[in-house]
């Protein structure tokens, strides 16, 4: 039997934008994917699980529908989408479209009338349909060939509503659903119900007279004050029903056989979904694609897997460069290998199995030999684990996934099996993890995954050198890595007392903060209740409302800070310092137990994680950690020095992005305030403001300072408005303003925008790359996005490679003027080192030298030290 699938794309989509956070996924170019990359998992999994014949997916064209002019009201309460949504539903268009899945709209109706109308068209064929959406209104399509899927959490979740479980769940039948929901009303539809008339009382009235016309016919018998309730509002109710029951008459240009499902083109499916970097979801479509199996791109890996002895394998190995894969866990500082993979030739491959770790002498003294080349997917948790045990890593001459990492740095994962998928079309199953590189004791994936390592290495080289980036890895990531490797290993030494009684306190602070709000009330409540918040707020104290949300008025902390600067109420004041104690007590006790037996805690680096470059960390992540309060800076006070260490030193380069902007753009004016040592937001105040030095105010020096440091992010007009609270207009002038003093800066900016649209990528003063197609899509969102990415990422990059470059200059001269001192933390732009016992002089010299001789730049490289016995007490 024909089976229809027909899905409900806006209110999935919605669903999904709100399952998953719109910050894990974009594009490199900043297109928010969240709703896309969530509808799509969705329909991969009911393709695979439904195994449709047709398939049809119907969208909404706009609110004007025969219902918005039939009742005014309805749907009148619901917001705009949110800015972040924007453009997403056109991105599952084209994938739709690429998967020949017809895209079904009338003028005037909505999606559901549209599903009515296909589900009509299935039923005089003798077809089965199966539905997916959140709107509880298809429930009245149920019936034994009709299937509703309906999302209980996410888009993952679904519920089959069978004629049964419609029963089941409201003592029901689904044909009486559209009376059901025209008694009880719809709040998400703006469709007031009977006052107190719930579900329960819907349902007995359709199960004692069958259906809504019998119910209003014998209103009069219906006893109490719900009877007297229902007569006055059968009105509403009969508009209700008018408004719930979907139309099955919508005309359509769908006709049945164009909805026959034979899984669209495959160059463009990869095409769409290579755009949108989701090569993790191609190969979990492909498979459920009709023919997936034949016409895949992945090809399965063939190893021959050859058994020798440990002997044999040293003399293997003492010859010739060889991919090797591991098997173990790292983190934290520590870790641990299981297992080793090696290859020589991409086709044959050699596993390993250790018995004991540490490693045998005679592997550790191969592995730390750098005259043995090497080749690793992901150096840094296996040299972390040999430093753990005594060892370490070396003749690492190529790690394929930095390899990976500089010829695309906005794809998701650099997983091998994500790596050998795009880049080689290989196939190497699911079983590899992130987090611990390769899981699993199965030696022939283990074999395989060394093949592949070799083929990825033998792909990736020539095209590095091709695009310049092949010194950018050698010279640069790979060094790096080992060197972050060594700073987890060290980790930081914390105060487990202060922290402790850091948390203590803040706890109190949140019950001060609580018991106060409550006072202000009169009445206890729950901080953290939006439901609570938005009736005391807006009801009970007659607050101005603020942004419409699905559940009534947004209690978030931006909303609230806007109604506080406003009204100034007592209780606004409570409830942010309740929220900003939370987060920061959140951060402490995240903290807490991460140390380990030594009082130390050990971070985890990431080189992969941004398309700039920049590094980033987790577990605990550093960068959140804040240095502008006085609280956040109490919890950079609970990292401190080692025992046997004269104190924590803290080095870090003085407007580091609006030094490359002026060498960048070369502007004399901007130079020029550099070279001068002066203030530079006064002196540029000064220009642009055209008064003297010394009559540039506080406002006058905060305006220039967020907007040069904002040109250096892409920030435009609207931007520098909402930072400076100012009308658009008057952000325009200022920027005006700023380049007709600064016309260099200007000019910079719209030859950088411009060079990008026409080579595809914009490129760091050391070559990095960042490709940004969407610089020329037809999607104005996803293009101005792609513009501001292009203003940001050659100013950004630039600065992550010069804080690598001192990262290794200051490793390699601590190492070669045989001090003791380490470097233990990089965050932003500063680095941490703790230093030994009666070498702070000699640090300090050395580190100056090694941070500011990084780059030969137009101005000079700043740099700033302080010293001191924790994190903060180094502060400068």
């Amino acid at each position: 039997m024909d089976r229809l699938l027909l899905l409900d794309g806006h209110s999935l989509a919605y669903r999904a934008f709100y399952a998953l956070p719109v910050e894990n996924f974009s594009t490199s170019t900043g297109q928010p994917t969240n709703a896309v990359y969530g509808f799509t998992s969705m329909l991969i999994n009911v393709l695979k699980d439904e195994k449709p014949t047709h398939v049809a997916v119907a969208f909404d064209i706009s609110r004007q529908t025969f219902r918005s002019e039939m009742f005014p009201a309805y749907k009148a309460q619901r917001e705009s989408s949110p800015a972040e949504f924007k453009g997403q539903v056109e991105l599952i268009k084209e994938i739709l479209g690429a998967l020949d899945i017809p895209v079904v709209t009338a003028e005037g109706f909505e999606a559901d009338d549209v599903i009515a109308t296909l589900v009509d068209q299935a039923e005089k064929v003798g077809a089965q349909t199966r539905i997916v959406t959140g709107d509880r209104d298809a429930f009245q399509l149920v019936n034994p060939t009709t299937t509703v899927l309906y999302p209980r959490k996410g888009v993952s979740d679904l519920a089959r509503m069978t004629p049964e479980e419609i029963e089941k769940k409201y003592s029901i039948r689904p044909e009486q659903y559209v009376d059901y929901a025209a008694l009880r009303g719809d709040p998400s539809d703006n469709l007031p119900g009977i006052p107190g008339v719930g579900e329960k009382t819907a349902a007995k009235w359709l199960q004692s007279y069958g259906d809504l016309q019998e119910l209003i016919d014998h209103a009069d018998e219906v006893p109490g004050k719900v009877g007297g309730a229902l007569r006055e509002h059968v009105g509403q109710v009969l508009v209700n029903r008018s408004l719930s029951e979907l139309r099955r008459d919508v005309p359509i240009q769908v006709e049945w056989p164009t909805m026959a499902w034979t899984g669209g083109d495959t160059t463009r499916v990869d095409e769409v979904l290579d755009a949108l970097q989701f090569r993790a979801l191609r190969d979990r479509l492909n498979q459920v694609r009709p023919g997936g199996a034949q016409i895949t791109a992945a090809k399965e890996v063939e190893v021959a897997m050859q058994a020798v002895s440990t002997e044999q394998l040293k003399t293997l190995l003492a010859s010739g460069t060889w991919s090797v894969s591991i098997a173990g866990e790292w983190g934290h500082g520590r870790g641990s290998i299981r297992a080793m993979g090696f290859s020589q030739d991409g086709q044959t491959a050699h596993v390993l199995e250790l018995s004991t770790w540490p490693v045998e002498p005679w592997l550790a003294a191969w592995l730390a030999d750098p005259e043995r080349p090497k080749i690793l997917h992901g150096l840094k948790g296996p040299a972390l684990a040999l430093l753990s045990a005594g060892g370490c890593l070396a003749g690492v001459q190529c790690d394929t996934q930095l390899a990976a990492y500089l010829l695309n740095p906005g794809q998701r994962s650099y997983a091998l099996v994500d790596a050998a998928s795009s880049i080689l079309g290989l196939d190497l199953g699911s079983d590899a993890s992130e987090q611990l590189n390769f899981e699993g004791d199965d030696n022939s994936a283990l074999g395989a995954y060394a093949c592949a390592i070799h083929a990825l290495a033998a792909n990736v080289e020539p095209k590095l050198r091709e695009v310049g980036t092949w010194g950018l890895l050698q010279d640069i990531e790979i060094p790096l890595s080992f060197i972050l490797a060594q700073m987890e290993y060290a980790g930081i030494a914390v105060n487990q007392t202060q922290l402790a009684d850091l948390s203590a306190e803040l706890a109190e602070a949140m019950r001060t903060a609580e018991q106060q709000a409550h006072s202000i009330v009169g009445h206890t409540f729950n901080l953290g209740s939006p439901k609570q918040l938005q009736e005391i707020l807006f009801t009970e104290r007659g607050l101005p409302k603020t942004k419409k949300i699905k559940t009534g008025y947004t209690t978030d902390a931006e909303a609230l800070t806007g109604l506080y600067a406003t009204t100034g109420d007592p209780l606004l004041e409570q409830l942010l310092a309740y929220r900003d104690r939370m987060k920061l007590r959140q951060t402490v006790d995240g903290l807490i137990p991460l140390v380990d037996d030594q009082s130390r805690i050990h971070t985890t680096f990431h080189q992969t994680a941004t398309a700039t470059g920049r590094l980033s960390s987790s577990d605990p992540n550093l960068q959140n950690i804040p240095v502008r309060t006085e609280t956040g800076r109490r919890i950079r006070g609970c990292f401190v020095a080692g025992p046997h260490s004269d104190g924590l030193m803290t080095a870090d380069y003085s407007q580091i992005e609006l030094r490359i902007m002026a060498h960048a753009s070369q502007d004399e004016g901007l130079i020029a305030a550099f070279k001068a040592g002066e203030d530079l937001h006064t002196t540029v105040a000064s220009a642009v403001f055209d008064v003297a030095a010394k009559n540039v105010d506080a406002e006058m020096r905060r305006q220039i300072k967020a907007m040069s440091y904002g040109l250096a992010y892409g920030l435009s007009a609207f931007g520098l408005s909402q930072q400076l609270n100012v009308s658009v207009d008057e952000a325009r002038r200022l920027m005006d303003g700023y380049f007709t003093r600064f016309g260099g800066v200007r000019d910079y900016l719209q030859r950088v925008v411009d060079e990008a649209r026409r080579k595809g990528f914009t490129e760091t003063m050391l070559g990095r790359r960042r490709y940004l197609p969407d610089l020329n899509s037809d999607n104005r969102q996803r293009r101005e996005m792609a513009e501001r990415m292009a203003l940001n990422a050659p100013i950004q990059g630039t600065s992550a490679d010069i804080v690598k470059v001192a990262m290794l200059a200051v490793s390699r001269e601590l190492l070669a003027a045989e001090l003791r001192s380490e470097l233990l933390l990089q965050v932003h732009d500063e680095l941490v080192i703790q230093v030994a016992p009666g070498e702070r002089a000699a640090v300090e010299e050395l580190v100056v030298g090694a941070m500011s001789g990084a780059a030969v730049l137009s101005v000079p490289l700043d740099v700033s030290v302080g010293f001191g016995d924790s994190w903060e007490g180094a502060a400068h």
